[in-house]
């Protein structure tokens, strides 16, 4: 019986990725809009905390748009000591004819300090489409031009973008990737089939400021973690559809450790976890890896010393085709999202990733305290964040 559930799980489990990986191939990724007449004006909204090694580039790619409206940009940072505030001057004034503008956002209005950041931009914002962006998107100089169009049709609230890690230069980073530019746009690709999408991509959202106003601001986001999810989903509410483009960016991260990805990960699950309990939970049947290995070792179980010919023919034969297919079909969805090929001779991590992710699954299930930015955080419903009292400290 334990076999027979094995052989279940892992059937399902591949009808699910082969699922995954033909939304992907019906997405139209990398397709470009053409004949658009007109565009609207756009103000791009950028909170900024700290200064990378790819920084300069990539805000470098947001005053290379190439856009025939007016743009107007807003660098949001909560010090002017920050060490990104040089870098950021010497930008706006080698493009004096870009409309950008340097803002200390000195209050602290949200336990969230990015929508603290956005909060005080908000009051600055000059046009009728808001583009919120990550501190470490870099954008192709279209991003503009194929994604507000988009707002035309009178059905849809939000744009979204898909990103990819572009620079996984340790370890812990290809594990990241390969969950970023495998598993997640395939997977909300999915979720698009199954119904109406309630969620946003945090690198690159587009939306209307009238729409932002609707949903009551930037404030009404204060006090969450996952401040995309909330945006998208406050969107969804109003009857609004959430758009994707077919033109993705790059995110360029600071190359992290073991520990850093973990904790990462483990903060993103909990979050999941505790704003869609019930799919979240049921995720893990997706899981293309955990369930075809379960049933190669399943003769195990039974306490008998096993031998490779002692496992059945069929058993072999299924757990070996739904590993061989979660390889290939994740090379495929790399290399289409990603557009390089550097990334083979890493594919062997596809199936150390789905048994990690089976571990940080678990693991956010055991309690919902998070670390976020060196501060210590407790996830209740909806993804609220609600400060961890210290007992000692009384604060």
């Amino acid at each position: 019986m334990l076999t027979l559930a094995f052989i279940i799980l892992a059937v399902i489990s591949f009808v699910l990725t082969f699922w995954r990986w033909a939304a992907s191939r019906r997405f139209p990724i990398h397709q470009r809009l053409e004949n658009v007449l007109s565009y609207a004006p756009v103000t791009i909204l950028k909170p900024v905390k700290g200064l990378e090694s790819n920084s300069e580039k990539c805000f470098e790619s947001w005053f290379a748009q190439q856009y025939d409206a007016p743009v107007q940009i807003l660098f949001g940072v909560a010090s002017a000591n920050d060490p990104v505030c040089p870098l950021l001057r010497r930008l706006i004034e080698t493009h004096p004819n870009t409309d950008a503008q340097l803002v200390v956002c000195s209050k602290q209005l949200a336990l969230n300090r990015k929508i603290s950041t956005l909060m005080q931009l908000e009051p600055l914002i000059r046009h009728s489409v808001v583009v919120i962006s990550d501190a470490d998107v870099l954008a192709p100089p279209d991003i503009l031009k194929n994604n507000t169009p988009l707002l035309e049709k009178p059905n849809i609230g939000l744009v979204n973008c898909f990103y990819r890690l572009a620079n996984p230069t340790t370890a812990a980073m290809r594990w990241e990737a390969i969950g970023v530019n495998v598993d997640f746009w395939s997977q909300v690709l999915q979720a698009r089939d199954i119904g109406k999408v309630d969620f946003a991509l945090g690198a690159v959202m587009t939306l209307s400021l009238e729409n932002l106003k609707k949903i009551g601001g930037f404030a009404s986001l204060a006090d969450y973690l996952a401040d995309d999810y909330q945006l998208g989903h406050r969107i969804a509410m109003t009857g609004k559809e959430i758009a994707f483009s077919t033109v993705p960016v790059d995110c360029w991260e600071s190359a992290h450790t073991w520990t850093q990805a973990w904790t990462h990960q483990l903060r993103w699950a909990r979050t999941i976890r505790i704003c869609k309990p019930i799919p979240y939970f049921f995720s893990i049947i997706g899981n293309a890896t955990i369930w075809p290995l379960l049933l190669f070792f399943a003769p195990l179980f039974s306490g008998a010393v096993v031998y490779p010919r002692q496992i059945p023919l069929i058993t072999f034969f299924i757990s070996s085709f739904c590993l061989m297919f979660r390889v290939i079909s994740a090379i495929d969805q790399q290399a289409r999202i990603s557009q390089a090929k550097n990334h083979f001779t890493f594919v062997w991590m596809v199936l150390l990733k789905d048994i990690l992710d089976f571990l940080v699954w678990a693991l956010s299930f055991v309690g919902n305290k998070i670390e976020w930015r060196g501060e210590q955080f407790r996830v209740i419903e909806y993804g609220k964040l609600e400060p961890l009292v210290s007992e000692a400290s009384g604060r």
